[in-house]
Formats: C-alpha cells, structure tokens, sequence
C-alpha cells in the first residue's frame, strides 16, 4: 500500500447519529444539510416543518420545493429500507398533498429501488420519488463527510406528455416549445432535474442551489425569447 495515500472507508452512519428521529431529522432539517440534499435532488427545497402529524403517525420532514410551491414529503431510515417506511411515506404524500417523495435510508434494497423506478415510470409527471442512499465516508482519522448517494429519481424524458383537447393552437405551441426544451436539458445533464412542461409561455429551471431560479420565457405575442433571474 502507498503510504502517501490515505485509506477510504465507508462508516455505519450510526457512528454520527444513533437516533433517527432525535438526531438526523433534526441534523437534515437544517437549512444547509437540506440545501446539500436538495441540490443532489434538482429541488430547491425549504424546510415548512418536522414530525407533522398524519392521523396516528408523523411525517418526518415537510419541506416545500420554492421553484414550483409544491410541497415535498422526507422519510428518513437509518436502516435498510422496509415496506413499512415506503407504505407510510406514500400516505403521507397523500394527505399533505405533496408532489414529491423523497425516501433516505443507510441502504436501498434492490426491491426497494425498483419499485420507486417503476412508480416513475408509471405515474403521473405530478408526482416523483427519489430514493437516497445516505453515506459517511472518512479517510483514515479525518472528519467523516456525508454523501447523498441518488439511487432512483424521475426519468423524465422518458414520461409521455398529455395534451388537453382543449387548448388553443398557442398553448399547443407552446407545450410543444417546452417539452423540446426539457428534453434536451435532460439530455445535456447539466441540470439535474427539470420540471414537467406545460401549455404557458413561462418554463423554470431549478439550478439545485435556494434562492436563485431561472425563468425561460417565450412570449409568442411579441415573437421574443428570453431568460429572467430571480434570487
């Protein structure tokens, strides 16, 4: 081995926090850890609450995506992934009437991902669900360094657009603009989520950090393009 370099490890990540709800609810629920997270997701996300109540049980995390308004449901395990969690995070999302699921766990079974790979597939583009691998990796004695490991998220290039029967020739145009678009930033890679197109001569783009948002305008009236920056 070359004693110039440095051994790298992956931890249990009860070696930071050995309780779910009393320690990483509490460590993501911070404005930076929630950030870090919702940069690997392609979400601007702002934390609205945490162990909000659900009947008999509580979500642990309500945050709500600022790019969209739209609010965002976090189960976190320490543990490897169950039915359980997965069952509960979909009520959740249910009676919060949010449009995401994002599922954290220490490890995802193979089970586990592909049931999230195939609700994105078969769902509605109003809904998503992400799976994340929550990591603690250290070399030799340093300060261990956490990693969001994505492991399932929405293809949406690969969804299927559906058009009203009733719009007007613009909004066709216009949707027709938009999925054009979204499918080439899908396919680029440089920003890594992009929001469903719809019939509206505006489309945002999340650039993964809070406070900043793009907005692609393409007003039909006037035969203009362009882009506006909101912080």
């Amino acid at each position: 081995m070359d004693r110039d370099l440095g051994e790298l490890r992956l931890l249990n990540v009860r070696y930071k926090w050995t309780n779910e709800a009393s320690e990483f609810t509490p460590w993501l629920a911070e404005e930076e850890n929630l950030s870090k997270l919702g940069s690997e997701l392609g979400l601007e996300l702002e934390l609205e609450n945490t162990e909000v109540s659900v009947g008999p049980y509580s979500a642990d995390i309500l945050a709500k995506d600022i790019s969209n308004g739209k609010y965002v449901v976090i189960e976190n395990q320490l543990e490897k992934t169950d039915h359980d969690h997965l069952g509960k995070a979909i009520t959740y999302a249910s009676v919060l009437d949010a449009t995401a699921i994002v599922w954290i766990a220490s490890d995802f079974t193979d089970e586990h991902k592909k049931a999230l790979d195939w609700l994105n597939d078969h769902t509605s583009e109003e809904i998503s669900f992400y799976g994340v691998i929550i990591e603690l990796w250290q070399i030799d004695e340093s300060k261990p360094a956490i990693r969001f490991n994505v492991v399932s998220k929405p293809v949406y290039i690969a969804r299927q657009i559906k058009v009203p029967d009733n719009l007007t020739e613009t909004r066709k145009l216009q949707l027709e603009f938009w999925t054009k678009f979204r499918d080439r930033l899908a396919k680029c890679k440089e920003i890594p989520n992009v929001q469903t197109p719809r019939p509206q001569y505006w489309y945002d783009v999340s650039l993964g950090k809070a406070g900043i948002n793009l907005s692609n305008i393409a007003n039909t009236y006037d035969n203009k393009i362009g882009v506006r920056v909101y912080k």
